[in-house]
């Protein structure tokens, strides 16, 4: 410190400092043995390259990390493209299936009438893509501007199964004649789950908002959803906090038709 008169600090070396060029001397000294290290050299670049190669042919462009260190979103992403997948090779045996139907149909009376008989059952079975006039209904998670931290308050937030199923059976009785829900058409035997904030539906998985889409008169189902008593908290909700609750009416829904597995499990002929 400039102008500092006191003695060095205490454990402070009052030895004279040594010139220059000693102290330059003392810090870099000259290898023992210059032609040692000029062999060892080569050496060690030769191990490095060798170790490279190594690695290269073992990972051969594969992560060699643990699986349990892989992103779950990657993971999520990887079974996504697995099911869509899957998805697009049972579409295309579909159509071979009717295809090849098609064909028996011409050359086999039996399966002719079979096809006859089950002909008035596709429409109501959603197995039938339909376009018409109808409603659509938009369902949304609140956006509060800082996270909530109150379990009740934040349940109220979010949209949950007992909405969407609410708000679906009003449309069905408000005479809906197909409804297809975000990308998917429903039948008779569709279930629509939710689980945490996302809906399941036929092995897929959708994040709000959450739009439900259907054919019929608008009238008969807007008055159906304004009745339905299932829905009546859920708009409480939404005026209170937030969440996405819409309805509009369209000249032109399109349905495609129904293409995730008919067959049930369970059911039973009753005797």
């Amino acid at each position: 410190m400039v102008g500092n008169t006191a003695g060095p600090r205490k454990g402070a070396s009052t030895a004279a400092p040594s010139p220059a060029g000693s102290s330059r001397r003392g810090r870099f000294r000259r290898p023992a043995n210059p032609g040692l290290w000029r062999a060892l050299v080569p050496v060690i670049a030769l191990l490095a390259g060798l170790l490279a190669a190594t690695t290269a042919t073992t990972a051969r462009g594969t992560d060699l990390r643990s699986a349990g260190r892989n992103d779950l979103t990657d993971l999520i992403r990887q079974a996504q493209t697995r099911v869509a997948s899957q998805d697009n090779l049972v579409r295309q045996l579909q159509r071979e299936v009717a295809a090849a139907t098609d064909r028996s149909a011409r050359s086999d009376e039996r399966i002719a009438a079979i096809k006859a008989r089950a002909q008035p059952l596709l429409v109501p079975a959603g197995l039938v893509a339909m376009t018409g006039p109808g409603l659509t209904v938009i369902l949304d998670d609140a956006h509060p501007a800082e996270p909530e931290t109150d379990p009740a308050k934040a349940n109220a937030l979010v949209v949950h199964q007992s909405d969407m199923q609410a708000a679906v059976n009003a449309l069905w009785a408000g005479g809906a004649e197909a409804i297809r829900v975000m990308d998917q058409r429903l039948s008779p035997t569709s279930a629509v789950r939710c689980v945490g904030n996302t809906l399941l539906l036929n092995g897929r998985v959708y994040s709000p908002p959450f739009v439900i889409s259907a054919i019929g008169p608008a009238t008969g189902m807007r008055i159906a959803l304004n009745e339905s008593i299932a829905l009546q908290q859920y708009r409480k909700d939404a005026d209170a906090y937030g969440l996405g609750y819409q309805v509009d009416e369209h000249d032109k829904i399109e349905a495609p038709a129904y293409d995730a597995p008919i067959g049930l499990s369970y059911a039973a002929v009753g005797g």
